[in-house]
């Protein structure tokens, strides 16, 4: 363990971040890793407690609590207090197959479960993990592995975001030829195009997809699967077909004006922002913020995204709109500890709007009822109403002014398309239903579905989750043996 009362006699301390004024110059990274001397203190923190919390990984009232991979957090905060570096590494690297892409992304619910956190402050669980994986990667730990042996098993992983990378990473590790389908022009799903690169650039995103590719993984980008490959013919030319596509499909607003230009899904906005930064191409007039006044739909972390997106633009100003109320500043009794802390808090494109803009953005129990044009056909103006009165109630109307309007109230599973194609069944939400998380196989022999696509719209851990376990359900499908199970 660390240091005897350490949590308590060491003060929490987590990666800082740059200047709010001086970062929305740029889309470069907004926070800084924690240097070793700090890395090592915040480790002494954990106590190695008889029941880590940060490790269970279930879900309870709806929320995340602790880690879905299971990773070993006691373990490597030990090694990192003890200067074990690379040590840690292994043991981080023995249940997480990206840990460059969730110490940016997770939204860390080991932290929020962490039994430090009951009497004092969580361990910087997340600022530790960052600090491992840099350090793995700056010393040349992190190297192509390619499997000694082949199976002469073929698999096929349609989709490249974190559950299909993390399928394809665990069937080849064993020895079976994978090839990675992405209909998208670069791999990488949702860590290319749908985060932001202040939030994860995209060379780290790249870096990992070589190494992948060193290592025997085979991507094959801009097919669409039922469009340039027939479902049948992959079929017939793979062992297994394991659908990783995510929950694309996204939630809209039926309202009158949802026609208008200058309304769009927040996801095509955040692409075409990550296109026009990699590749230089030229912003449509519903994708480019510069100059107009900004409304996000939607509270989530989608939404504040593009807040941050927005205000990197160069918007005039920026609201976004939230269904449900203020988050408390400290838990109710209603959200006992160990469940994921539903608190307020100032993120980052939040920070950024009150320094840049002069006020947070967001805005609560706002009801978007009608969008308003110009002679031309573009929006101008909202319609709002209160979720917390009746809405006819004259005093709770507003209305705002509106040049780009952003779509962001969540995903409804996998698009139609998927369902389509490959002849499976979906519940109301839009999931795969068939395939449990024992077998992962849909109704169709031989086809499996993981992440999103099964589990609907979730973090980025539970894609790597169950990437993984699927991964292992395909192997004894194959082979009849439990080559992936956890050591």
């Amino acid at each position: 363990m660390g240091q005897l009362m350490g949590f308590l006699n060491i003060e929490k301390k987590s990666q800082s971040e740059r200047k709010p004024t001086e970062r929305v110059l740029d889309w470069n990274e907004y926070k800084i890793p924690l240097v070793e001397s700090d890395a090592k203190e915040q480790a002494a923190r954990c106590m190695d407690c008889g029941i880590p919390y940060c490790q269970i990984g279930t879900t309870i009232n709806r929320g995340t609590t602790g880690c879905p991979i299971h990773n070993l957090i006691p373990e490597w905060n030990d090694l990192v207090y003890h200067g074990q570096w690379k040590e840690a590494y292994e043991r981080l690297a023995k249940t997480n197959n990206f840990p460059e892409f969730t110490s940016k992304a997770c939204p860390a619910p080991c932290e929020g479960s962490c039994t430090a956190g009951f009497v004092s402050s969580p361990v910087s669980i997340k600022s530790i993990e960052r600090a491992i994986i840099d350090r793995a990667f700056d010393e040349g730990w992190v190297v192509p592995k390619p499997p000694k042996r082949r199976t002469g098993k073929k698999i096929a992983v349609i989709g490249s975001g974190p559950a299909g990378l993390a399928c394809a990473d665990q069937l080849n590790k064993i020895g079976h030829r994978v090839t990675v389908f992405e209909r998208s022009d670069r791999p990488g799903g949702l860590l290319m195009y749908g985060i932001p690169s202040m939030k994860i650039e995209k060379d780290i995103v790249d870096r990992r997809i070589h190494l992948l590719e060193e290592e025997g993984i085979i991507f094959k980008t801009n097919v669409d699967v039922g469009k340039t490959v027939s479902v049948q013919s992959l079929k017939d030319s793979f062992d297994a077909v394991i659908l990783c596509t995510g929950a694309g499909k996204h939630r809209d607003v039926a309202i009158e004006g949802r026609g208008l230009k200058g309304i769009s899904p927040a996801m095509e906005y955040l692409t075409a922002s990550n296109r026009h930064l990699l590749y230089g191409e030229a912003l449509k007039a519903d994708y480019d913020a510069k100059d107009k006044n900004v409304i996000v739909i939607g509270g989530g972390d989608t939404g504040e995204d593009c807040v941050a997106t927005a205000i990197r633009q160069g918007c005039k100003s920026v609201v976004q709109f939230g269904k449900h109320g203020k988050l408390p500043e400290h838990r109710t009794n209603n959200n006992p500890w160990p469940e994921h802390p539903n608190v307020f808090s100032v993120d980052y494109a939040y920070e950024e709007a009150e320094e840049v803009l002069g006020k947070d953005p967001r805005e609560y129990y706002v009801e978007t009822q009608k969008f308003l044009s110009d002679a031309e056909g573009h929006v101008t103006e909202l319609i709002t109403g209160s979720f917390k009165q009746d809405n006819d109630d004259a005093s709770v109307k507003k209305n705002w002014k509106a040049d780009l309007v952003l779509i962001a109230i969540g995903f409804q599973g996998a698009e139609d398309k998927v369902f389509d194609d490959f002849e499976i069944n979906r519940d109301s939400s839009g999931r795969v239903i068939d395939a449990d998380t024992t077998s992962y196989q849909t109704s169709q022999e031989g086809v499996f579905a993981a992440g999103d696509a099964r589990r609907g719209a979730s973090l980025i851990v539970w894609a790597i989750e169950e990437g993984r376990k699927a991964a292992a359900a395909v192997d004894l499908y194959l082979d009849k043996k439990k080559s992936l199970v956890h050591e």
